[in-house]
């Protein structure tokens, strides 16, 4: 499945929300997830209308802001219909079920009145995906369950791995697809298709003292199979010109998609 389109593959999603975002990929020809980790409302907003014409999907970790209010939203929304794009809360909600629902319905963030996308760790087991679920399923949202992690030194084993895809394959109405560091082989069954997004991209650096570790866009889209790059400070750090550097990643994860299609 490695040679088909982005167009190709969202046919054989019956969730609404996966298959508006290969749709977005193909339409706006990029692959780029912005992974926007500011504190403030001003500077999260202005880059994300500078960059939103480059990227497939805005990832957020909204408790990270500082001034956080209603308003933000509101402007947040606005420029998703303005650029094109979807919004991915990075929650990673790793909790029992109904205390999961809570957190994703309620609270002073209601992130499922808003996000398109979220993501869980399966350490709690199934009930995480069923509480979740409850809430997302009705709203046509998507969920992306943590299979692997690109920090050195973090605890995922394969055993794990393996057991957060046998939840997924119970899920397909809800669960759309994996954070990982590639595309995982899970059989030749193209009903079976998910989507992989790989955190941990860059350009230039390898390490970023914290344990993060960088892969290029080549390494994750041609040669690890992955479906979209997810970068941050590679974008917006040290001063940096956020739509050169977002141009530049999105060429690049684009260019090696095509690379990959031959």
């Amino acid at each position: 499945m490695t040679n088909v389109t982005y167009t190709e593959r969202a046919a054989n999603f019956n969730n609404k929300t996966a298959r508006k975002l290969f749709e977005i990929i193909e339409h706006k020809k990029t692959n780029l997830a912005l992974a926007l980790d500011v504190s403030t409302k001003q500077e999260f907003l202005d880059i994300a209308d500078k960059v939103g014409p480059y990227i497939c999907c805005l990832k957020t970790h909204i408790d990270i802001l500082i001034d956080f209010d209603n308003d933000l939203i509101e402007q947040l929304k606005k420029l998703q219909i303005k650029h094109d794009f979807l919004i991915f809360e990075d929650r990673k909600f790793a909790d029992i079920g109904n205390t999961v629902k809570n957190q994703y319905s309620q609270g002073i963030y209601r992130i499922a009145e808003w996000a398109d996308i979220i993501n869980a760790h399966c350490l709690p087991g199934e009930g995480i995906i069923n509480g979740l679920k409850e809430i997302g399923l009705s709203l046509n949202r998507g969920l992306l369950l943590l299979a692997e992690m690109s920090s050195k030194g973090n605890l995922i084993t394969r055993d794990y791995t393996n057991s957060t895809i046998e939840m997924a394959l119970n899920h397909k109405d809800f669960v759309i697809g994996f954070i990982a560091s590639r595309k995982i082989p899970i059989n030749n069954n193209i009903q079976n298709d998910f989507i992989f997004m790989t955190p941990g991209v860059g350009l230039s650096n390898k390490e970023d003292g914290l344990g993060q570790q960088y892969r290029t866009p080549r390494e994750v889209i041609t040669e690890s199979k992955s479906d979209i790059i997810i970068v941050g400070r590679g974008i917006y750090g040290s001063g940096k010109d956020v739509i050169t550097e977002a141009k530049r990643y999105r060429d690049a994860g684009w260019n090696a998609y095509l690379e990959r299609l031959k």
